[in-house]
């Protein structure tokens, strides 16, 4: 059990360090990182249905089957991350973005966003509980969505009139309460027989919210067919990515 809490609590902190990636928008033109988010967000779509649907919906059918409860856990999942863009406004701005967010919205995003990431930690947390290659694949998947969602929440921060080191700060500072999540997890475990198995659906829900609802539309703003092409490509590889994880078990 402790080599569990070793691995978890190393995994969110480096997908903590993500938050950090906001610096990188400083040295690197605004085109030229929109022309590369595009792709890391559909190597992202893909590593998160990929994660989904190869390390965790199996894993959830053969700890427990697959029930009306698992369902309805899936459909919570989906409803969380509903709630988190809908009800406290906040949403994942992948792209760097425009002038026409307000100032009380970089508080609203803090706040969607801590809680966001503590449900991260939560699902990297369960994910461990499993075994250790469901927590490193879950873990990719995490971090490979987290580059786009930290840079853009970066941005929200600084038109919300955040100084760029304030900024930079406070998202490393939301981005640790993943470790709280982990925690969490890892220490109900010990209350809640077989948590992850409520846990697991609603990361399968939330990971098809994040990739369907969030990144495939992002990705449809790209009319280019070659692009397109591309995009297409490079989901498949974060699919293959998953895919391999599993087979190197």
């Amino acid at each position: 059990m402790n080599m569990i809490w070793i691995y978890a609590i190393l995994s969110v902190l480096a997908v903590s360090i993500i938050s950090l990636i906001g610096v990188l928008s400083f040295s690197i033109k605004q085109e030229r990182l929109k022309s590369i988010l595009v792709y890391l967000i559909s190597f992202s779509a893909g590593a998160l249905f990929g994660d989904a649907f190869i390390h965790l919906f199996p894993e959830l059918i053969k700890e427990n089957g697959f029930s009306v409860f698992s369902g309805l856990m899936i459909i919570s999942g989906i409803l969380i991350f509903f709630f988190l863009e809908k009800v406290i406004c906040w949403q994942h701005c992948h792209l760097p973005i425009t002038s026409s967010h307000v100032h009380t919205f970089a508080y609203m995003n803090i706040v969607g966003d801590s809680l966001h990431n503590f449900i991260d930690g939560l699902v990297i947390g369960a994910s461990y509980l499993i075994n250790l290659h469901t927590g490193i694949a879950t873990t990719i998947a995490v971090a490979l969505h987290e580059i786009p969602q930290e840079i853009g929440d970066f941005g929200v921060m600084l038109h919300g009139g955040f100084s760029k080191s304030k900024a930079l700060l406070i998202n490393f500072l939301t981005a640790l309460t993943s470790v709280i999540g982990a925690i969490v997890a890892l220490t109900l475990i010990s209350y809640i027989k077989n948590l992850q198995n409520i846990i697991l659906p609603i990361a399968i829900g939330g990971f098809i919210y994040i990739a369907g609802s969030d990144l495939i539309p992002e990705l449809h703003k790209e009319t280019n067919w070659k692009k397109s092409m591309l995009q297409i490509l490079i989901f498949i590889i974060g699919v293959a990515i998953m895919l391999a994880l599993l087979l190197l078990e």
